[in-house]
């Protein structure tokens, strides 16, 4: 295995290959991968993925990943450290980083948005012509492009659905999820009563429309949902627990602590402790 680091902040560069000169390599930093053109596999975490022309694919900072490459292929990478998204002031993406960790890499190609194909392949062209046409101001213009495509790759991954919930899936309950998520941070926001009328819905038949189209009850993915952005901000951020609290609109620590021992069976500072790589439940 080969670990590989970033010395920047954000590194673009471009490859036309017929193979993958390095196996089982692990990065330090989040890498996006375009296929330009050309297809193969990309092997990830012991999972084996088609790629073509028009993906976009993540690699979170520790996987272990290599190509193997059919036809000659065509790659835009783009590296940003885990640093570089911790501290860039996102105007309207709450946790940009979470979101960018949790993705999944069984799903290959993270574009699910069919417009957002075409953008990403604009930024791309936008980027390869910077990188080209060398003139003042190519890093700023660099960095509004990575940051674009970070943005749509956040947008993309945002949808964070229970497992039964896919394509097929009515587009009410998808639009009830938008809702829990945008408003995750005001429990007030996330009462039975405020969402049944926020949808036109009893509070009875809300429980059991969700239930019979996620296959969970709106409760836990509200719980779940909540826990994961909590998780991230005790492995990843310096935010105090009592910043947490304040953020997430619990009463006190205690409040917190107790919501999220009953998940894990440990405090808050204990899961701390633990490091960066104790596991999400």
């Amino acid at each position: 295995m080969i670990k590989e680091n970033i010395h920047r902040l954000v590194d673009v560069s471009y490859r036309k290959t017929e193979d993958c000169p390095v196996k089982d390599l692990q990065f330090s930093f989040f890498q996006m991968v375009y296929v330009i053109s050309g297809s193969g596999f990309l092997n990830i975490n012991n999972n084996r993925i088609v790629y073509h022309a028009g993906n976009l694919m993540l690699l979170t900072p520790n996987d272990l990943h290599d190509f193997e490459i059919s036809n000659t292929t065509e790659f835009l990478f783009v590296k940003f450290s885990e640093r570089y998204v911790r501290e860039y002031n996102w105007k309207s993406i709450n946790c940009i980083e979470c979101l960018l960790y949790h993705s999944s890499h069984l799903s290959g190609c993270i574009l699910r948005n069919k417009p957002d194909e075409f953008l990403v392949k604009s930024i791309v062209d936008s980027l390869l012509h910077t990188m080209n046409h060398v003139d003042a101001y190519n890093e700023d213009l660099t960095l509004h492009y990575v940051n674009a495509l970070i943005v749509i790759a956040a947008r993309n991954l945002s949808k964070m659905r229970p497992e039964q919930a896919n394509v097929n899936t009515d587009k009410r309950v998808l639009a009830i999820i938008d809702y829990i998520q945008s408003n995750i941070y005001d429990p007030q926001q996330l009462k039975a009563s405020v969402i049944s009328a926020e949808f036109g819905l009893s509070e009875t038949y809300l429980g059991s429309y969700f239930k019979k189209q996620c296959g969970e009850s709106i409760q836990y993915f509200i719980s779940n949902y909540k826990m994961r952005l909590i998780e991230h901000r005790l492995r990843f951020s310096d935010s105090r627990i009592n910043e947490i609290v304040e953020e997430f609109g619990f009463a006190d620590e205690s409040h917190l602590n107790k919501f999220f021992k009953k998940r894990h069976k440990i405090s808050l500072t204990e899961f701390r402790k633990s490091g960066p790589l104790c596991a999400v439940i």
